[in-house]
């Protein structure tokens, strides 16, 4: 980054008035993810974007913001002291930002999703066909991350989450509770039989969630015994676990719903209660009540009601009917 004369703290006082809440907001970003490029990514911009962005807070500031170690971007002291400041400074823009998006009556524009990789990949294309008829001329961007995206920061303007958010400042609605359930590919069950008790789980190859030991108290909190040993395939991406499971490399869980979707898979231990996964609709309550804002996340509340009521179109899907006791 540029290598500039120190100067008084009185001049970038002065200087920081003057400066764009932009390069303030890619600054602060730059910071907390260590680098231009995933910088560039979480505010959807250019790499070459951002490091004009934060050569232009350099020069307009007068200092060197940070320094390159290795393959990261490490603060200097200078942009240690600046950070705080910067962050208010964004945090303001974000706040005006929010407040004007609230106001607007307008039904153009874009509406950002995130949500999980399976939900947006199982889901999502559906519910947006849906609103895509409704609202043509809308843009929306879908978010597909396992991590939860910050609304203040307007990182999202609609999370769709299986954890109810706990800030004050956020609006959330359980659009739908739904269940996930142990499933295998049909070729799988051929080569290997047919689970027939809960027993008969602790002795399969599991597909495991990252990280694993969670994945298996989760399990033994559901009163299902199993070990991280007989987890021989894991990923933290929903979406990869979900087409392994479904090209026969072991026994998976899957959202009911959208396994419903998948030909060739076999419903292991029907009878067994199914994982409750709790899904929530959040948005920032100053975003509530911008119109386009509000018509997305209606609309993907209602396609979520209509499909845990049976209203949505579901493909019938093969069940073992041996007991789980």
């Amino acid at each position: 980054m540029l290598r500039i004369a120190k100067i008084s703290t009185s001049d970038i006082h002065e200087r920081m008035r003057e400066l764009d809440w932009n390069a303030a907001r890619a600054f602060c970003t730059t910071a907390d993810a260590g680098s231009l490029s995933a910088a560039a990514r979480k505010l959807g911009l250019t790499q070459p974007t951002m490091s004009r962005q934060v050569a232009a807070l350099e020069a307009g500031l007068g200092v060197s913001l940070f320094e390159r170690v290795g393959k990261r971007l490490v603060l200097t002291d200078s942009g240690r002291g600046l950070l705080e400041h910067a962050r208010t400074m964004a945090a303001a823009a974000d706040a005006m930002a929010l407040a004007a998006e609230g106001k607007s009556q307008d039904v153009t524009g874009r509406v950002v999703i995130s949500a999980t990789d399976a939900f947006a990949a199982y889901l999502l294309p559906e519910i947006i066909g849906h609103i895509r008829e409704l609202a043509p001329q809308m843009t929306l961007v879908v978010v597909a991350t396992d991590s939860i995206s910050d609304l203040r920061r307007r990182e999202a303007d609609i999370a769709i989450r299986h954890v109810r958010p706990t800030e004050p400042e956020l609006i959330a609605r359980l659009a739908v509770e739904m269940t996930a359930h142990f499933y295998a590919a049909e070729t799988w069950v051929a080569s290997n039989g047919l689970p027939r008790t809960v027993a008969d789980i602790g002795k399969v190859d599991l597909l495991g969630f990252e990280p694993v030991e969670r994945f298996v108290e989760h399990l033994s909190n559901a009163g299902i015994t199993v070990t991280a040993d007989q987890c021989r395939i894991v990923s933290a991406n929903s979406v990869a676990l979900w087409e392994m499971t479904r090209r026969g490399l072991g026994v998976g869980m899957m959202l009911r719903e959208c396994a419903e979707g998948m030909p060739g898979l076999v419903q292991l231990l029907p009878d067994l209660p199914g994982t409750p996964v709790p899904v929530w609709l959040v948005t920032h309550r100053e975003l509530h009540t911008s119109k386009r804002v509000r018509l997305v996340f209606d609309a993907i509340a209602e396609q979520l009601s209509r499909r845990s009521t049976g209203g949505g179109a579901r493909q019938p899907i093969r069940t073992n009917s041996m007991p789980s006791s």
